[in-house]
């Protein structure tokens, strides 16, 4: 199809880069809210052309397939938290500034929200400061880097050189050289380091893993962030009671530790949280037949028990879910349709112990209804 033959050319809306590099971060940073395409009736929906319907459906694919982040109560304390460490690193460079960890366990959305703090705060530099520095560089306020594999310190300080840009030739020190010039020029006042769990040594060594980190602090002028999993099980934030583990406690103390919570519903605050999540994501589904309460009335404990309230979990459900009603022509999401749609292993090994406690009554992701609600209907 070409504007050729009367067609005008559609590539959607698809946005495919990568934030460990600069122009990518630049895109995620700067790049263009979503529009929520158009809530259509069935009769709508059927008065279109093929050509338009398949459009519409692209549309709603893209649309619901990058719904968020969403300001979770989690979401705003863990920005509250990174902004109370970063913003206040505001020391001269002949000293270390404190870092922040973020430990959590897999599929919280931990990235996400860190990675749109730092959107927010690199928004935030520029406005104050302008897109250039005083050199006439670009400001880069915060970059991002995300670890694989057994990362050493070499590949850790190459990762942040193939960010901005820069050859990836030389030792660990060159390259680390190399990355605070362009730390230095280009202001970056933040590193996000991702999946920091992946160091070198940081499942066998604590010792080694802090003193590598020790050693990122001394040589880079920001507030570093790492995000990991398991971090402090390992040890590496525990004070050493001998001189063999001075190290750890020199991190220690130089380190914040956040986390970033699963849904719960163990009481009336957190069935509370959950609901508003799901009010908050039914309003921005494009279905057909979507109606008040489908996700926070009759799917909230169905979507607890599947997901384990676990943010990531509950979004990968819900995007598919609406995959499978747009194709099948359902246009809704119910128990039925949500049965046919595959989730990760680690959700639905917890889901059936979640189901059956919630059959028997034990727990519920409804709130307890309000007093003073029913004085009013009565």
């Amino acid at each position: 199809m070409s504007a050729a033959d009367g067609i005008e050319p559609f590539e959607g809306d698809d946005r495919q880069y990568t934030p460990t590099r600069l122009p990518g971060w630049l895109q995620e940073v700067n790049g263009p809210d979503r529009i929520q395409p158009p809530q259509l009736t069935r009769a709508q929906l059927a008065d279109l052309s093929r050509r338009n319907l398949l459009v519409h459906n692209d549309n709603r694919d893209v649309w619901h397939a990058n719904i968020g982040p969403i300001d979770t109560p989690q979401l705003l304390a863990l920005h509250d938290s990174l902004a109370e460490i970063v913003e206040s690193n505001r020391h001269d460079g002949d000293k270390t500034k404190p870092a922040a960890l973020v430990d959590a366990y897999p599929g919280l959305g931990k990235s996400t929200a860190v990675r749109d703090y730092g959107r927010k705060l690199f928004r935030k530099q520029v406005a104050l400061h302008g897109e250039t520095t005083p050199s006439g560089d670009r400001r880069v306020p915060v970059i991002y880097i995300a670890l694989s594999g057994n990362t050493h310190i070499r590949g850790l300080n190459a990762a942040i050189c193939r960010f901005y840009g820069l050859p990836t030739s030389g030792n660990a020190d060159t390259l680390a050289e190399r990355a605070v010039d362009a730390v230095m020029s280009m202001k970056t006042a933040a590193i996000i380091i991702d999946d920091i769990h992946f160091l070198a040594g940081a499942n066998s060594n604590s010792v080694r893993m802090a003193n590598q980190l020790k050693y990122l602090a001394n040589v880079f002028p920001v507030t570093l962030i790492y995000v990991g999993v398991g971090v402090q099980q390992r040890g590496v934030l525990r004070e050493g009671f001998s001189d063999r583990q001075t190290e750890l406690a020199q991190f220690g103390r130089r380190t914040t530790p956040l986390t970033l919570s699963p849904f719960q519903i163990e009481d009336d605050e957190g069935r509370q949280h959950l609901q508003t999540l799901l009010k908050t994501i039914e309003q921005k589904l494009v279905l057909a037949e979507k109606y008040p309460g489908m996700l926070a009335k009759d799917l909230s404990d169905y979507l607890f028990a599947r997901s384990t309230g676990h943010f990531a979990s509950v979004m990968a459900l819900i995007n598919r879910g609406c995959l499978r009603a747009i194709r099948s022509g359902q246009e809704r999401l119910d128990k039925d349709l949500m049965d046919q749609v595959k989730n990760d292993a680690a959700a639905e090994a917890a889901r059936k112990e979640l189901e059956a406690e919630i059959a028997a009554g034990l727990l519920t992701s409804r709130p307890t209804p309000s007093p003073h609600r029913h004085r009013k209907s009565a």
